[in-house]
């Protein structure tokens, strides 16, 4: 077992095992997605914080540090590290996209200044490296993300962030349709269940991206 053959939907059962990959140093960079403080804010309802539960121990105990240690050894090899979020420049929010403003559980109304729009402490940014403020799902849709990855000489984004289902997989999808090769960290990210964080990888691997854990990504790249 291993990633050239986990994580296969229907469409892919029996099909042959991908190539080897090759992630040049140079044309490779590593995105994290939405690791934001509202998401890993307790819930004031009982039940809602049980609910939720499991997520925020995934974030606490796996995602967090896994991307954390991504992130040092990318530095360390003096790779590219970017960083996208979900933040309105309006504080109204009228500039956000219609994904962002229907009611449910996705509204989203996170002027780019508040605390709760702000990545987690664990994951602040440092001077000089890229961060996208994004009113879209997807990453490059509502950014200039493309063109800076082009200007940079970037070929392959290695993906990790939340949630796996939702932002994670509307910006994987951009950047297949860009011509990008995609890797998504599957211990770097997380969805509302463990099922449906599952079944996204499902669904994306093999022909938006591959699907691999940290340990064979630091292996192929040998970080």
């Amino acid at each position: 077992m291993g990633w050239k053959t986990d994580y296969r939907s229907f469409y892919y059962q029996g099909a042959p095992e991908p190539e080897d990959l090759c992630l040049p140093p140079g044309e490779t960079a590593l995105l994290t997605i939405d690791i934001q403080n509202i998401y890993l804010q307790l819930a004031d309802d009982p039940a809602e914080r049980a609910r939720w539960a499991p997520f925020q121990q995934r974030m606490r105990e796996i995602v967090i540090p896994t991307v954390q240690g991504l992130q040092a050894r990318f530095r360390a090899r003096g790779m590219d590290v970017l960083h996208a979020r979900i933040a309105c420049l309006l504080e109204d929010g009228r500039d956000r996209s219609l994904s962002q403003k229907k009611p449910g559980w996705n509204y989203l109304l996170l002027p780019r200044d508040q605390p709760s729009s702000q990545f987690v402490p664990e994951l602040t940014p440092p001077p000089g490296e890229v961060v996208v403020t994004k009113t879209t799902d997807s990453a490059l849709t509502g950014t200039n993300l493309r063109l800076v990855l082009h200007n940079m000489g970037i070929r392959n984004v290695v993906m990790t962030g939340i949630f796996t289902d939702q932002c994670v997989s509307s910006t994987v999808r951009s950047l297949a349709d860009e011509s990008f090769n995609v890797i998504v960290v599957e211990d770097g990210c997380a969805a509302g269940t463990e099922e449906l964080h599952r079944r996204e990888l499902e669904i994306i691997n093999m022909i938006y991206c591959q699907v691999l854990s940290s340990r064979e990504l630091v292996a192929i790249m040998e970080l």
